[in-house]
């Protein structure tokens, strides 16, 4: 075996099965017995497996489980995690102080005979590191890529591997993330929700887990809920309205929250929205994330627990383009109307061209996603320091060659100023909140809400040291 390459999938399976510690049980639904099937085929499998099943029809998985609603959905991933891990030291007390246990299941669609689905699953193990000890979770949520149902199967059975070796064998969050994919590609599955929980996995901070999703490559986006804990996106947005603002929100101002609380006073008033159904969503790009050069992960945390003091769902994604995020966002919303508030300098940033030139159709392919038949933006205004005056739709800045697309949007309901602003808070950057937090200068306090001002003076985010902290030394 060559030490400088990472192990085959048969070579982990082995390794699993040939542990001596290790054993449990595998129960699978959909994508048939593709995980268990991979220790099987390494042999040894004994040493490693007291059970496998696959409750294939509803009405058996039912009489197992219990009825749901979803099959595919973490609620039926975790009901049959609790259901096979209990039975293991019921069903085997002999084996209790000698073996590290552990109840691996999964619950997966893949492609459809007519291939009108979106294949995607839900795996997980329950596991000790040590005999007796408390158990630990590991949940992730895929989307399959592949072309055919057979080529997501081995997908699955590959991640599966994976899953269990890392959950036993990984040294650090960082290399139990390169481990998953081992063998896999981003272009065959994406891992868009991971978290780790329990005993052994204390000092794991989930959504930093998921911010290293989308760093690596391993997703297009993470989410999180007001709670700061990891969710799966297709959770909160399936079939809702989405209202989302995207910034680097550091930290969030009066400026953000007015934003916020006039586009939408304007978006519930749409025909075409559920006021009882909207989901407000705050995006941050990777890029909105870089400081000096990196992430700083400390700096994410401080936006993620803000935001969530407001009782925010925040997404954290590497689609710098509007369109693509758009075009993301359309998978869970069902052609559900999407509002996005954003200021009119950026605006003006996604009419720039050089945004588009990989695309054949240039601006007007990306506008066409941008601008669906489901999309409306809301303009927030900035004020002009030499006129004192407003800088709006109404007196919108561009080249001659792209006023006219700017025209039709307009006329057409796709762009509509934000009214009824406070114009008092305009003059409110982040940038300067965030100098005067550092400068101890109290200043900044009658710049934010007052649940950001405690939540920072609390817990002592993005610098903040106390007052004439940086005046006294």
């Amino acid at each position: 075996m060559d030490k400088g390459r990472p192990l085959s999938t048969k070579e982990k399976a082995l390794q699993i099965n040939l542990d001596g510690k290790v054993y449990g049980s595998f129960a699978e639904i959909g994508a048939g017995q593709e995980v268990a099937a991979q220790f099987f085929k390494a042999g040894g499998a004994s040493g490693l497996i007291a059970k496998t099943m696959s409750a294939y029809d509803m009405a058996f998985s039912d009489a197992i489980y219990g009825k749901t609603k979803r099959y595919v959905s973490r609620e039926r991933l975790m009901t049959m995690i609790n259901k096979e891990y209990v039975l293991l030291p019921e069903r085997l007390p002999q084996r209790k102080d000698g073996t590290c246990f552990f109840a691996m299941a999964n619950t997966v669609e893949t492609l459809n005979f007519k291939r009108t689905n979106q294949g995607h699953g839900w795996i997980g193990v329950r596991f000790q590191k040590i005999p007796n000890g408390a158990p630990n979770d590991c949940i992730l949520h895929v989307i399959l890529k592949d072309d055919t149902a057979l080529e997501q199967q081995h997908a699955m059975g590959i991640l599966g591997v994976n899953l269990l070796w890392a959950c036993f064998y990984a040294t650090s969050s960082d290399h139990f993330l390169d481990v998953l994919m081992e063998g896999l590609s981003n272009r065959r599955i994406e891992i868009d929700m991971c978290s780790l929980e329990g005993p052994d996995h204390s000092h794991v901070d989930n959504r930093l887990l998921s911010l290293m999703l989308v760093k690596k490559g391993m997703s297009h986006a993470a989410m999180f809920g007001p709670d700061g804990k990891n969710i799966q996106p297709s959770e909160i947005l399936y079939k809702k309205n989405i209202l989302m603002m995207r910034g680097r929100f550091r930290p969030v101002t009066h400026v953000n929250m007015d934003m916020l609380a006039s586009g939408k006073a304007q978006f519930i008033r749409e025909e075409d929205v559920d006021p009882t159904n909207i989901v407000t969503l705050w995006e941050l790009t990777l890029s909105n994330l870089i400081s000096e050069g990196s992430i700083d992960d400390r700096d994410f945390l401080d936006r993620v627990d803000i935001l969530g003091s407001l009782g925010q769902y925040v997404m954290v994604s590497n689609y710098h383009e509007y369109y693509k995020l758009v075009s993301y966002l359309n998978h869970f919303t069902r052609n559900k109307k999407i509002g996005i508030i954003l200021g009119i300098k950026n605006l003006q940033n996604i009419f720039e061209e050089r945004h588009y030139t990989d695309l054949n159709g240039g601006i007007l392919e990306a506008f066409g996603v941008l601008f669906g038949s489901n999309i409306k933006m809301y303009v927030y205004p900035s004020r002009e320091l030499k006129s004192d005056s407003l800088y709006t739709c109404a007196n919108f800045q561009l080249p001659k060659e792209l006023f006219s697309l700017f025209l039709y949007l307009f006329d057409n309901n796709k762009l509509e100023d934000i009214r009824g602003i406070d114009e008092d808070v305009l003059p409110i950057t982040s940038d300067r909140v965030l100098q005067y937090i550092r400068e101890g200068n109290s200043q900044w306090e009658n710049m934010v809400p007052e649940e950001v001002a405690k939540g920072i003076i609390s817990q002592g985010l993005f610098g903040y040291l106390g007052d004439a902290v940086a005046l006294n030394g």
